[in-house]
């Protein structure tokens, strides 16, 4: 697995220190609320002596790195006097006993943030691992980009789509409110394809950028003649998405959904989709493997 981290320049990953830090550190305090409680970590504080520690964390997995600042800000908030030196960086290829960071402080405070701190960048480094894979068997068949998703874990989207950018996905809309979806729901409501498009355009003009889910040869018709920006198609089988991608002509984006995983995603690209979006990314990846081991 090569490394990743050209994908991420310095001022994406200062995402994770700035933009999403008001989405993150309410809920590193949540995380923390439930796992400390109202007593704090009794074990440690009858156990473990009022010193001075060091820990390493380690990767017992394969795959790409996210989460290093929210990794940090876990003790940070247990312990402002904390610090942590990570030695990789967002986007890059771990192996099976890279030495990844270092972390020092105040031993039970090392000990009161492990499991919260090991959770966020376990989840977050899943993600971008997932997303790296996926990502390149579809650039192995085809042109397509991997998107994320709004199947996320609540509270967790900002963050989750940060850990796709790093496995080198992109983002499809972050929520309701930056992008026009119109599905089967609105296409009911507003009568059709063309009504529904209509009403988007007379409400928001060219603010927003129009995506129809078609699930058939009239649907995508219909959304080529309405003038969508981009065309989903839901559930087609490879061959059925060569055809609609043939009669599109450029004339609108393509993406593909629907049941998309790493057996499905290399016939989607080759099928000449421009992006495939994978919903399991954020709410069912695997969490990649770390300890943290107390020196």
């Amino acid at each position: 697995m090569a490394f990743v981290a050209h994908l991420i320049p310095e001022k994406l990953r200062l995402i994770l220190y700035s933009m999403v830090e008001s989405d993150y550190l309410p809920l590193i305090s949540l995380a923390l609320r439930e796992d400390l409680g109202d007593l704090g970590d009794v074990t440690s504080q009858a156990v473990v002596p009022d010193e001075q520690g060091a820990a390493a964390l380690w990767s017992k997995d394969t795959g790409i790195l996210a989460g290093e600042a929210v990794f940090s800000a876990v003790f940070r908030q247990i312990d402002p006097q904390t610090t942590v030196s990570f030695s990789m960086h967002d986007g890059a290829a771990l192996r099976k006993g890279d030495r990844v960071a270092g972390v020092r402080g105040k031993t039970a405070s090392l000990l009161a943030g492990e499991r919260t701190a090991l959770n966020f960048i376990s989840f977050l480094s899943g993600i971008a691992t997932a997303t790296h894979s996926l990502a390149a068997l579809a650039r192995d068949s085809g042109h397509a980009v991997i998107l994320d998703t709004r199947k996320t874990l609540p509270g967790w989207r900002a963050l989750s789509k940060y850990a796709v950018t790093v496995g080198g996905g992109k983002n499809h809309r972050q929520g309701l409110y930056d992008m026009i979806l119109i599905k089967d729901n609105h296409v009911d409501a507003a009568g059709s394809i063309a009504a529904a498009v209509r009403r988007v355009r007379d409400r928001w003009g060219t603010r927003f950028t129009v995506e129809v889910e078609c699930r058939n040869d009239a649907e995508v018709e219909d959304a080529l003649d309405a003038g969508a920006d981009i065309i989903m198609l839901d559930n087609m089988d490879p061959d059925r998405m060569r055809e609609e991608v043939r009669h599109i002509a450029g004339r609108a984006k393509v993406e593909a959904s629907g049941t998309m995983n790493a057996n499905t995603v290399p016939a989607a690209s080759a099928a000449g989709v421009d992006y495939i979006s994978v919903g399991a990314l954020t709410h069912s990846v695997r969490s990649f493997d770390f300890s943290l081991k107390i020196d």
